[in-house]
């Protein structure tokens, strides 16, 4: 991991969770952007990869020093236990640091984090319904992904070859944590009354159960096995060439019950897939409905929804067809994280101003 020059850095990530998350990923995926764009910025902290610029706990008293070309050091917090060093260094060490914060809770907050909310210098909501949860001013900035790496494949067919799937079989797919919370089992139970009507399509899981998921994934597998499925219905296990997958897909499916903010959507529809969506997290603000249809948001936990809005699409070439290539255009236009970015290199420097 290249360590960062300290007296250059103008903005820190910091990741104090060791295990893999949302949080963790969205620093992995955004600091090599802001980084291609010219910011100051490094990150701190566990569980990254060795490529992101780093710096180490030690270098925290130049904090008290300002950096080149800025008057304050901007440290970006996403979690509260980000919030809560920064708030020490700033207040009582006196260090030339601002706070931003990124929210992506859509419940109400505890006393505790509303405190340390209350103590930040600008705080972004990563949806509007993330927004509305906040009670102090805040700004929106919608999750971008690599549209480069998540792009049709020129050939769906030899996409399919590829991830070793029949180029003849129109695929559905399910990607993320096999747990509850993700709906995974309503994915499965739409899969097991849609498919035997629907030979000509094949449903796909790409994901891993934790430990404490086990159990449910097992009793999943025994579920697809006792309807004839096992061969239509299936499990692929977690990937980290998940864009390749994803190419390989005609539809996909989001089952969440809950989410934060969820990017498989926009993941699937960058890749030309149209797609199905519960009502949770920023999905209803990442999918198109009407005339440039990219997809379709269903209520949350329904399954009789779910199996009709598929079935709208699996039932459906001309429809399907028409939404892959709105689904494309939309996420290169809308969603690219090039253009997240850009959006928080201003309120950084705004922030620091």
């Amino acid at each position: 991991m290249p360590l960062a020059d300290i007296r250059k850095v103008q903005v820190i990530a910091p990741n104090f969770k060791r295990r893999l998350s949302g949080v963790t990923s969205t620093i992995i995926q955004l600091l090599p952007v802001q980084d291609r764009q010219g910011l100051k910025i490094a990150a701190l902290g566990p569980g990254l990869p060795a490529t992101l610029p780093f710096i180490r706990f030690r270098d925290l008293v130049h904090f008290w020093t300002a950096p080149e070309g800025s008057s304050v050091r901007v440290w970006h917090a996403r979690r509260n236990l980000e919030m809560l060093p920064a708030i020490l260094m700033r207040d009582i060490l006196r260090m030339k640091i601002r706070i931003v914060f990124t929210s992506a809770s859509q419940r109400k907050h505890s006393g505790w984090t509303k405190w340390l909310i209350s103590k930040m210098d600008a705080v972004i909501a990563t949806s509007a319904k993330t927004s509305a949860y906040l009670e102090v001013p805040n700004t929106v900035v919608l999750h971008g992904i690599d549209t480069q790496r998540f792009s049709p494949p020129a050939d769906r067919e030899s996409a399919k070859r590829a991830c070793g799937l029949d180029p003849e079989t129109k695929i559905v797919g399910c990607f993320g944590r096999i747990r509850h919370q993700k709906g995974t089992d309503l994915f499965v139970d739409s899969m097991i009354r849609l498919l035997p009507d629907r030979p000509d399509w094949t449903a796909i899981i790409a994901g891993r159960a934790t430990a404490k998921h086990v159990a449910f994934e097992n009793e999943l597998k025994a579920r697809v096995a006792s309807a004839g499925l096992a061969g239509r219905i299936v499990f692929v296990g977690e990937h980290t060439d998940i864009n390749d997958w994803y190419r390989a897909l005609d539809l996909f499916i989001a089952p969440q019950r809950w989410e934060g903010f969820g990017l498989t959507p926009l993941e699937a529809m960058a890749t030309g897939v149209p797609v199905v969506a519960t009502d949770v997290g920023a999905f209803s603000e990442l999918i198109v409905a009407g005339d440039e249809e990219t997809g379709q948001i269903i209520a949350r936990d329904n399954l009789d929804a779910m199996v009709m809005a598929a079935a709208g699409f699996m039932d459906n070439d001309e429809r399907r067809l028409a939404s892959c290539e709105h689904a494309r255009i939309h996420a290169e236009r809308n969603f690219n994280i090039e253009g997240e970015a850009r959006k928080l290199a201003e309120i950084y420097q705004i922030t620091a101003s």
